[in-house]
């Protein structure tokens, strides 16, 4: 277990933290970020499978605030990912956002990709109108570096990449 800023405990996902995060509900335009209907074991199942990378970030009650992936469940199918580079994802618990903690959520993933990944850089991928989490991504040093269609429903991303950090 890692200890990021602001006392949260960073860990791998457990079967409890993955059901929590897979109730969550966000409110258009953020809805694309919630969970796919269907079978929630085999979700689950994802979430705790160690080759995905999950982690909770839970605050200091053990509540999960936030979630981090890393690798191929952090890509978004059109998207270039042929460099190397460590794919990040987040996800903020939907009462949450909004709210200013976006940094300290971020540390706490960049935290754990520069400590469990040997990578030189880091990547994440942000729906286009996502401003607060391009603008959060931006302030942690990440710099614009491509932007393509979501094959799905032509939605764009933007994605953005900085250096690790030793």
């Amino acid at each position: 277990m890692a200890e990021g800023a602001n006392a949260f405990r960073i860990r791998a996902m457990t079967e409890d933290n993955a059901r929590a995060v897979l109730l969550w509900r966000y409110a258009p335009p953020y809805h694309l970020y919630n969970a796919a209907p269907g079978e929630p074991e085999e979700a689950v199942g994802v979430m705790t499978d160690p080759q995905f990378a999950y982690h909770s970030i839970c605050n200091e009650r053990g509540e999960v605030e936030a979630f981090c992936c890393f690798g191929g469940d952090a890509r978004v199918p059109g998207g270039d990912y042929a460099s190397e580079a460590v794919d990040i994802g987040l996800g903020v618990r939907p009462d949450l956002t909004g709210r200013g903690h976006g940094h300290a959520y971020v540390r706490a993933a960049l935290t754990i990709a520069v400590s469990d990944h040997s990578r030189t850089v880091l990547r994440v991928t942000v729906a286009a109108f996502n401003t607060r989490a391009l603008r959060v991504w931006e302030k942690a040093g990440f710099s614009r570096t491509a932007r393509f269609q979501r094959i799905a429903d032509d939605l764009t991303f933007i994605v953005l990449t900085r250096a690790a950090e030793p």
